[in-house]
């Protein structure tokens, strides 16, 4: 198949982007110490990728509360929010887009990462989930440990996750970012009010499939209000059901969220879909009602080829393709598909996560 959709140039809210490759977030676990500082070596890297249309950043805890994994970056203090400004400046320099992904892990952390109790709409801990930490391993390796059991959330707790959101868009739009994008997916705190298996409440947040959604709404609500529709975008994840997540009830909470969300009038809807081998592919049933359902832009990312992205595209079911590993190994990932070149594979797994250098994070080459 000739790729040619994937080049196209396009629009959503205020981006303009050059392509419809977008590098997905990937925690890469290289913010300085003390305090989940961004820094000069994570600038470099993502300039390095900025060929790609749309960068979405790492996940970026909103609070010390919200991290569940050591060394990732935050946006709730003034240190981090000048660190940033690094990275969109070196962006922008090349004349890519760039929004910082919002996150809040809830559940799905331990003590040792933070020093604080993880939070929950229920106290019901994930089964066989682990978060890491760097705890002198051998190779500078982290170590992982397993998530303890959470604290279920008051309404003063719920009350306050949604100003930190709302506050980590404003720390974002003061950093240079282009937008910001929610994360509600893969196990993490919106997504465990979503499914019915996390979220065993009985108030206003829990029960229906109404009550799970909201919290998202109004997240979502608070982010729009505090940065524009136009910059706010909201991952899901249907379809995952790692981190203890199985729910019967998921597609039709997600699409029922999908409707609210349009409501709104955000800029682009994130699916994460599943990207081991023999994963559950998604259906073109769901892909349809989707899209009947969210009218605006939407990303599907989950180990794609470019043929598979630009089918999709073709299909008008999808408008944007992320891409994760291979915008890791290669950073100039369009041009290698444009010219079918050879493509980086990953040197070393060890620097996957952490390392405090250039090794497996920004020495894989360009083209020549």
């Amino acid at each position: 198949m000739k790729i040619e959709l994937l080049f196209e140039p396009y629009s959503f809210g205020d981006n303009s982007l050059s392509n419809r490759f977008v590098m997905a977030p990937m925690t890469r676990s290289r913010a300085s110490q003390p305090g989940d500082v961004p820094n000069a070596l994570m600038a470099e890297y993502y300039q390095q990728r900025a060929s790609a249309g749309l960068i979405i950043t790492e996940a970026t805890q909103v609070s010390l509360q919200g991290m569940g994994y050591a060394k990732t970056p935050g946006i709730y203090s003034i240190e981090q929010v000048e660190g940033w400004k690094l990275t969109t400046a070196a962006v922008h320099e090349k004349q890519s887009k760039i929004f910082l992904q919002l996150w809040h892990v809830g559940r799905v952390s331990s003590s040792k990462v933070n020093g604080l109790q993880p939070i929950a709409p229920s106290a019901v801990i994930a089964k066989n989930t682990s978060v890491y930490i760097f705890d002198g391993a051998p190779n500078g390796d982290a170590t992982f440990v397993p998530v303890e059991e959470p604290r279920e959330m008051t309404t003063e707790d719920i009350k306050n996750v949604i100003s930190e959101f709302a506050q980590g868009a404003k720390n974002a739009m003061e950093a240079g970012f282009d937008g910001v994008e929610i994360h509600g997916a893969n196990g993490y705190l919106i997504d465990q009010f979503l499914r019915s298996k996390s979220n065993l409440r009985n108030d206003e947040y829990g029960g229906s499939k109404e009550n799970r959604i909201r919290i998202l709404v109004e997240i979502t609500k608070a982010v729009v209000e505090a940065v524009g529709k136009e910059k706010t975008g909201v991952r899901l994840s249907p379809f995952i059901q790692f981190k203890d997540m199985e729910d019967p009830e998921i597609l039709e909470t997600i699409m029922l969220a999908a409707e609210e969300l349009n409501k709104l009038d955000i800029a682009y809807l994130h699916l994460c879909e599943a990207d081991w081998d023999d994963a559950p592919s998604v259906p073109g049933d769901f892909r349809k009602e989707l899209r009947s359902k969210f009218k605006n832009t939407i990303i599907a990312t989950g180990n794609k080829t470019p043929e598979e992205g630009e089918q999709l595209i073709a299909e008008k079911l999808v408008d944007l393709i992320g891409f994760g590993r291979k915008f890791l190994t290669n950073p100039d990932y369009p041009e290698r598909v444009k010219t079918n070149s050879k493509l980086n594979e990953i040197s070393d797994n060890h620097t996957l996560f952490g390392g405090g250098d250039a090794r497996g994070y920004t020495d894989y080459p360009a083209m020549i």
